[in-house]
């Protein structure tokens, strides 16, 4: 289990939830212009809660969330 101080080491960027979690992030360019957003939740006492990646094209438009954890289920077309 990551630290606060860890996770906001790694994801440079973070929001805070309702719940007291944090959403944390971190974008990648690919060389076909598509960002690569990996994201993750984490509860108040910073327990990983999901894992997962945000793929927009060129444009900025969301087409795809592959969910990593608590399970890899692939990618989910949006």
């Amino acid at each position: 289990m990551a630290t606060r101080r860890q996770n906001e080491k790694k994801f440079p960027n973070w929001e805070t939830l309702a719940n007291g979690g944090r959403r944390y992030w971190y974008d990648s360019e690919r060389e076909d212009g598509h960002i690569i957003r990996y994201v993750k939740i984490v509860d108040a006492n910073e327990v990983t809660i999901r894992i997962l990646q945000e793929v927009y094209d060129a444009s900025g438009k969301l087409v795809s969330i592959p969910e990593k954890f608590p399970v890899d289920l692939g990618h989910r077309q949006v």
